[in-house]
């Protein structure tokens, strides 16, 4: 049986198991027609993964959106086993099978999701729909070769609660000694992705409702401050901020002054009563010198926060494991 951390981001896939994690980013686009190639004078540029699922063919990963027609779904519905996401996780899986080898033993996967999603009346059935989609055989061709693989268990749960297990846990699933303490302390999580700000206090092992909440402001809400004419997709756009080419400057501001706002709407000075604050995600490494001024000295950025999530959801299945063996 082989675990997996599944964080199912917006911006990017995050996939966490035994041999380690990867990201691939979520842009997605139709195949068009065939490539051009051969043009005197043009560098040619290798195509992106493509995935064939159930007859349609996806490019997928990073530079996508430049090789045929972009679909970016940014709601939550795409979380419910629409063929773009089945073709991101495809994608992430066959990268990890290309590096690590075949899978053939079934497959447990820990997904995170929103905090939004999982909220309120529909909360309990929207965990159903991705249950009910990742559950079961998975069929997929890339380049004519055929993937499969059988997923036999489903666990959802919360992004921020993937930060925290990161958290508390090694990598081995156990408790760490000196971290263990905190879990029934009061901890506040921070999850600053690409779509959403998630925002988690847990007191003695139990979410407090009153200073919890997901917002749509995160790195996303950034792009679209520069893309004020929208000239370009925001794959695109997140494309060229990871390689560290987008001119930012004059809107990280604003941006920052939207995270800290409703960083204080939801926790105000409470905070400060907290054991520790964990902060995650690529909007960590974009605020991190104003985050680590605001709380000062009570923050914990982990090592690479961008799979922090995934990483602490396969913390999670390997402690659910360890009890079950016990």
């Amino acid at each position: 049986m082989i675990i997996f951390g599944e964080d199912l981001g917006i911006g990017a896939n995050k996939l966490f198991g035994p041999a380690g994690g990867l990201e691939l980013q979520a842009q997605v686009a139709a195949e068009i027609g065939k490539p051009v190639t051969s043009l005197l004078g043009f560098t040619n540029r290798k195509p992106p993964m493509q995935i064939k699922v159930d007859g349609m063919v996806y490019y997928v990963g990073a530079g996508s959106h430049d090789w045929g027609r972009a679909i970016e779904n940014l709601d939550y519905d795409r979380m419910n086993g629409v063929p773009e996401t089945r073709a991101i996780l495809y994608a992430s899986l066959t990268h990890y099978m290309n590096f690590h080898g075949k899978i053939d033993e079934d497959v447990n996967v820990i997904v995170g999701l929103p905090l939004e999603p999982l909220s309120g009346e529909t909360g309990l059935e929207n965990a159903e729909k991705v249950k009910h989609w990742l559950k079961g055989n998975h069929s997929w061709e890339v380049e004519n070769n055929p993937y499969n693989v059988f997923i036999s268990d489903v666990k959802v749960t919360s992004q921020p609660s993937g930060a925290l297990f990161d958290y508390l846990l090694d990598d081995y699933g156990m408790f760490i000694s000196e971290r263990k303490a905190h879990f029934s302390q009061e901890v506040g999580i921070l999850s600053i992705g690409f779509n959403t700000i998630e925002i988690l206090t847990v007191s003695n092992r139990t979410p407090v409702q009153g200073m919890t909440a997901g917002k749509t402001v995160g790195v996303r809400r950034l792009l679209e401050l520069i893309n004020k004419q929208q000239l370009y997709t925001l794959g695109e756009l997140d494309t060229r901020l990871r390689a560290g080419v987008l001119d930012i400057t004059s809107a990280l501001p604003v941006w920052e002054r939207e995270v800290t706002g409703q960083i204080e709407k939801v926790w105000g000075n409470r905070w400060k009563r907290f054991a520790q604050v964990i902060v995650v995600g690529g909007g960590a490494l974009l605020l991190s010198n104003t985050l680590m001024a605001w709380f000062n000295g009570r923050l914990n950025i982990p090592i690479d926060p961008v799979m922090a999530i995934s990483r602490g959801l396969y913390k999670q299945g390997l402690m659910i494991q360890n009890r079950k063996v016990k």
